[in-house]
């Protein structure tokens, strides 16, 4: 049996349920109030966690596989095998003052206070730059504690930069960059090839996401020419229509921030019948 970590709450818990359910392992009779939930394969469940608490449940073998934040993967210094980048819950740990204060980079802070729920980060981001700072470890409302005097700055996590101007801060420098990732524990690994096959199942997902698929009649005369707009993945796949010898069907896979302008430059190489479908899925 294999079990899945997954956030059972917060910013990273719908898109990590949405995209599992697109990979094919949707949630059954499940939820957040809940600690476990079955999968449509009778081999893999899910474990609802915090995120936070994700990386350590699956280095110490509570789970084989979790999805959680590149930052708290790193604050935990979990000893896990990084399978794959998620592409989603992109956000950045800024170093942020008061915004009425003179300091305008880290190099001024030394010997100062610094507020954070990632005492391990940034010390390690202020030891790289040859700073001594005290760190303030905080569990919560990190933006209040420069102005109830326990810090003179803060390192906090931002993805809009709302909550700084809100609690009157302003980012000075960026200490780390996040997204969500899909781990395993390193023994289970080795172990299963029932993981390779959700890392296979999530990647095709992902891969998938900004393609589309372009299918179109052709005049055979005009087929070198659509080679040329289409700017396909690896050229187009072309069949002949049983009913008319002159007319090719031709497909391709194309990015979907190009259609509107391919689908036009291919009507005047004379193609037509051209369908535009969504990929739910493509395989390496």
């Amino acid at each position: 049996m294999i079990r899945i970590a997954i956030p059972n709450k917060g910013r990273l818990h719908d898109p990590t349920v949405t995209l599992l359910k697109e990979a094919g392992l949707p949630v059954l009779e499940g939820g957040t109030r809940k600690l476990f939930a079955r999968t449509t394969d009778p081999e893999i469940t899910y474990l609802f966690a915090r995120a936070a608490d994700i990386p350590e449940y699956v280095q110490d073998g509570a789970a084989d596989v979790g999805i959680t934040g590149l930052d708290l993967i790193d604050e935990t210094e979990a000893d896990v095998d990084i399978l794959l980048d998620l592409k989603f819950g992109s956000a950045n740990l800024v170093l942020a003052v008061p915004e009425d204060s003179p300091i305008t980079s880290a190099n001024e802070l030394a010997g100062m206070r610094v507020a954070t729920e990632f005492p391990h980060i940034t010390g390690k981001y202020f030891r790289n730059l040859g700073l001594d700072i005290e760190v303030i470890k905080v569990s919560g409302a990190c933006e209040m504690t420069p102005h109830v005097g326990i810090a003179d700055a803060i390192v906090d996590i931002s993805s809009s930069g709302t909550t700084l101007v809100t609690n009157h801060l302003k980012m000075i420098e960026k200490v780390f960059s996040s997204s969500v990732y899909l781990i395993a524990n390193k023994k289970s690994k080795v172990n299963s090839d029932k993981i390779g096959q959700i890392k296979t199942a999530v990647e095709s997902v992902l891969r998938a996401k900004g393609k589309r698929y372009l299918m179109m009649n052709v005049p055979a005369g005009s087929l070198e020419t659509v080679k040329k707009v289409l700017p396909g993945l690896a050229g187009p796949t072309v069949m002949k229509v049983e009913s008319d010898d002159s007319i090719l069907a031709v497909h391709a896979v194309v990015d979907s921030d190009s259609i509107f302008a391919t689908v036009d430059e291919l009507k005047k190489t004379g193609a037509k019948d051209i369908l535009v479908v969504p990929i739910e899925r493509m395989m390496p």
